[in-house]
């Protein structure tokens, strides 16, 4: 039962901020780096990806393949992370306390295990 929980719940996260990139595009956009260009493709690119991810994980078939994906994602937005604390620390207000960007920080590691924690669940392995 805990299985389905975590790759569930793992996929919803996913599904939702994947969609969270269309609904609130502004967010995204502002905590992008400078030096990185064609910012509004890249907010439609992530949110495509962490809609498909956040799908394909709930395929046990396609589920490690999907873990490692949103692995890849999590480590290649970092830097935005931690260009919106930069930024916020300069002055930017971006209507999050400054402590939730520090936190947000290691939070992002403990995403990651989590997707790897689930990249190898099977049904048929879980005792119900």
């Amino acid at each position: 039962m805990m299985k389905k929980f975590l790759v569930y719940s793992l996929g919803a996260f996913y599904i939702i901020a994947g969609a969270n990139h269309f609904f609130s595009p502004e967010f995204y956009l502002e905590m992008m780096p400078d030096y990185l260009p064609f910012h509004e493709l890249l907010n439609v690119t992530s949110g495509l990806a962490e809609i498909t991810l956040g799908s394909l994980v709930l395929y046990e078939r396609m589920r490690k393949m999907a873990s490692y994906g949103i692995i890849l994602l999590l480590l290649a937005i970092y830097p935005a992370n931690i260009n919106m604390l930069l930024t916020a620390l300069d002055g930017k207000d971006f209507g999050v306390p400054i402590w939730a960007l520090y936190a947000r920080l290691p939070f992002q590691f403990l995403f990651i295990y989590w997707a790897w924690l689930v990249r190898n669940f099977k049904w048929s392995d879980e005792t119900t």
